[in-house]
């Protein structure tokens, strides 16, 4: 579930390949391998561990070739050891493949295979796909072996592979995870994300669910799985290679956090008038009647984009004055959920590629639901298969850990909850002028909240050492307290909760010592003074406090000790924006405890980038 690259041109095979995947090292892995074609011999180098464990053997055992593919895992089945890494070889050693995702039948189709002589080495799914392919070879090329296979495997997955048999060729499939394909000048690519290529080309084709793709030194050609041919438009990226660098920052992280007011700037630019006010949300293709009569909003998403969610609820009742429902996409489809044509699905999700996103945008659109994506990668999975996309324009995000991606999404949800109160006349002018116009300034309100590093980092220095954290918020905040606890226990190893701040005399509450800091959100709203009770209430349990207030007011004043608390100023800006200023903060508080604790901050151990299977 993790990093594929492949290729063939023209250039020396092996280094593009470990280029390749050491621009895929967000998506976090735990072992490496490649594997070329040199003149009809194939060979094939593995590491358990970092790429440049990988690197170290391909010096001390070099390799060559004219065409070849790279891999790098995420343990699902097997332990994350050398013999578990992947590409995966057949019984003759002439069959390579590599595999994101799982075979869900794999012990039956192993059972069988070794009823049939075949020796496995592995503990993997992944190496059943090689015999398999073995099993089904007919002297009449990769390509018509992999057809012959499909049908007998079972589960959600992306394959690329190759066979020294079937010289210059390399056959991608995809049942699920995302593949992308690279059209280079005389060279072609296969990987599972844009960032693996960027360097070479932007036409890319993003390989449509079930199809296979068979990439030649002359070309690439597209079909079903049913043998249809395609003919897929090229996508071009936008993104300069430039940007899926660090620049001069100590971690990726870092860096997509202080480019947060630019991609919000992106975010809006051209979506809103400064004239008229009104919204231009075209790319949604729902027309101002249909979405007039939409009566429910659902939104499916996982993780941060939930959160995400959480906060649009907010922003679409209030604006819009439609009720709105949040759903765990990875939940949504296990039970009978009430949708139809009037409601409006939006799924969100960074990459579009979102396993158990997806499968509930499909189980709401059929019901009838209409559908809209939020998302930041053009071409992908979910803008393709919903009526229509607000994309993000958060530019790459590297980092495991989502920052800007989320801000992003917020800005797309407000967005959305303008177009949605234009077309039923639920706001005034005046109030839709004030909205845009506090939209507008966003970007430079996270300017000044970015400066906000020094200050957590010294704040970090203080506490990064405690065990436990508690998150607290009220409202329309209290997503960001869970988004905030996420990224502490995400990249820090802190186990972190957060909770609606009402909910603390409920539990929470017995919990709150000497060791445990809260972390509490009390922006300048109609909530403020409630707040100040659960900020009482931690004290005299003698607990620390981290309170994030607006800047300018002083509803705090002498009610924290320096010598135990903490106080973060945020600047201020509307009621509906200020959770995406007062998320910088917790973005960096959790950066820089991370660093601190000597953590692995752009590829946290166990999580992946993008979580492409159930």
């Amino acid at each position: 579930m993790c990093g594929i690259i492949g290729y063939i041109g023209s250039k020396p095979v092996v280094p593009v390949i470990l280029d390749g995947l050491r621009r895929l090292e967000y998506r976090g892995y735990d072992s490496a391998g490649i594997a070329v074609v040199n003149h009809g011999r194939l060979d094939v180098r593995r590491s358990a561990g970092k790429l440049a464990n990988l690197e170290q053997v391909v010096s001390q055992q070099p390799l060559a070739g004219q065409y070849g593919l790279g891999h790098t895992r995420w343990a699902t089945h097997g332990r994350p050891t050398e013999e578990n890494a992947h590409p995966h070889r057949d019984s003759t050693g002439r069959i390579v493949v590599v595999h994101n995702g799982i075979i869900e039948n794999y012990l039956d189709l192993k059972r069988e295979l070794i009823g049939k002589g075949h020796r496995f080495l592995s503990e993997t799914d992944t190496e059943v796909v090689a015999h398999l392919i073995e099993d089904c070879w007919q002297d009449d090329g990769l390509e018509a072996a992999v057809r012959r296979a499909m049908p007998l495997m079972r589960g959600l997955f992306a394959l690329v592979l190759l066979s020294a048999d079937d010289p210059n060729t390399l056959v991608a499939v995809r049942c699920g995870p995302p593949v992308v394909i690279g059209l280079g000048e005389g060279e072609y690519f296969v990987a599972s994300d844009v960032p693996a290529i960027l360097a070479h080309t932007r036409r890319v084709v993003f390989m449509n669910d079930q199809e296979i793709a068979v990439v030649t030194a002359n070309g690439v050609t597209f079909s079903g799985v049913d043998g249809t041919v395609r003919q897929p438009v090229p996508t071009r990226i936008t993104w300069d290679p430039v940007q899926a660098e660090k620049a001069g920052y100590k971690h990726f992280m870092l860096k997509e956090i202080h480019e947060q007011p630019n991609a919000i700037r992106d975010t809006i630019l051209g979506r809103v008038s400064p004239d008229t006010a009104l919204t231009h949300l075209e790319e949604i293709n729902i027309t101002p009647r249909d979405l007039a009569d939409i009566r429910k909003v659902t939104m499916l998403a996982c993780g941060t984009s939930w959160h995400a969610a959480l906060v649009g609820k907010f922003m679409i009742e209030q604006l819009a004055r439609i009720p709105v429902d949040v759903d765990y996409g990875s939940e949504f489809r296990y039970r009978q959920p009430l949708v139809d044509v009037q409601t409006l699905a939006v799924a969100i999700t960074q990459s579009g590629e979102t396993a158990d996103t997806l499968a509930a945008l499909r189980e709401a659109t059929s019901r009838g639901a209409r559908s809209l994506a939020i998302c930041n990668v053009v071409g992908s999975m979910a803008t393709r298969e919903a009526e229509g996309t607000i994309y993000t324009h958060a530019g790459p995000e590297i980092g495991v850990a989502s920052t800007k991606a989320f801000t992003t999404q917020l800005v797309a949800l407000y967005l959305l909850a303008l177009r949605l109160a234009e077309v039923r006349g639920t706001l005034a002018h005046t109030d839709q002028r004030a909205a845009v116009d506090a939209l507008l300034t966003l970007p430079s309100v996270i300017e000044q909240t970015v400066r906000l590093s020094k200050i957590t980092e010294e704040i970090a220095a203080r506490f990064h050492n405690r065990r436990d954290f508690l998150f607290l918020g009220r409202g329309i905040h209290y997503p960001i307290a869970l988004e905030g606890a996420l990224k502490l226990k995400e990249i820090s190893y802190i186990h972190a909760e957060g909770y609606p701040a009402g909910e603390m005399k409920h539990g929470p509450i017995a919990l709150i010592d000497e060791a445990m800091p809260v972390v509490a959100l009390a922006p300048a709203d109609a909530v403020f003074e409630k707040m100040i009770g659960n900020i009482q209430e931690t004290k005299a349990r003698g607990g620390s406090v981290i309170a994030l207030v607006t800047e300018g007011h002083h509803g705090l004043d002498g009610l924290l000790d320096p010598t135990t608390d903490a106080l973060i100023t945020v600047p201020s800006t509307t009621t509906l924006l200020a959770p995406i200023a007062f998320t910088i903060p917790l973005q960096l508080l959790a950066y820089h405890v991370a660093v601190r604790r000597g953590c692995d901050v752009d590829q946290p151990r166990n999580l992946a980038k993008s979580v492409t299977v159930e």
